[in-house]
């Protein structure tokens, strides 16, 4: 596994080293030893997916409180995905700003996003499906999200936004957010 720093501390975009032959190709996307041997999350308590049929659908900005506050691994296993995370770790020196990469099928990258940032993605194609990794059980009392479009972020969708859920669009702007995780 190929581990690609980013912007935002703590935050990885991963790449498999697949083997090749003519039957195809053998990669992994996840290893508790090299995860550890980064002082990264390897504990994962739950995996979930996201199936959107529609190109522009987007999902975001989630995160959860203490004490289920989540690390996530995010790979899209089809379609492609622009995805963003958003620092809200109170004290950081990248507070406020996000990160955004194009994961998707062809390229096989997965997002490592440690507790602390609020995530999101937009679909880049329709029938899209994303694979998530999480450290944490969910809790919908400790659920919580930023808008997608807070001014603040200055974040720049690649499409018009064409489905979003209402919870996603009345998501406050983070001046209005009370806290930020610590």
């Amino acid at each position: 596994m190929i581990f690609h720093e980013t912007p935002l501390s703590g935050v990885y975009v991963i790449e498999p080293e697949p083997l090749a032959d003519e039957r195809g190709l053998f990669a992994r996307t996840w290893c508790e030893r090299e995860l550890g041997a980064r002082g990264l999350e390897t504990r994962i308590a739950q995996c979930s997916t996201s199936f959107n049929p529609k190109s522009g659908t987007l999902r975001g900005m989630h995160y959860q409180v203490e004490p289920f506050a989540e690390t996530k691994l995010v790979r899209c296993t089809r379609g492609a995905i622009y995805d963003v995370v958003i620092d809200l770790r109170s004290g950081s020196p990248t507070l406020h700003r996000h990160f955004a990469v194009v994961l998707g099928a062809d390229n096989r990258k997965t997002l490592y996003i440690p507790k602390g940032l609020a995530h999101g993605f937009q679909t880049l194609e329709d029938d899209s499906e994303v694979f998530y990794q999480i450290s944490q059980f969910y809790s919908p009392e400790h659920a919580r999200g930023v808008r997608w479009d807070d001014p603040a972020f200055a974040i720049r969708w690649p499409n018009a936004v064409r489905t979003i859920a209402d919870r996603d669009r009345s998501y406050p702007d983070i001046g209005r957010v009370a806290a930020v995780l610590s």
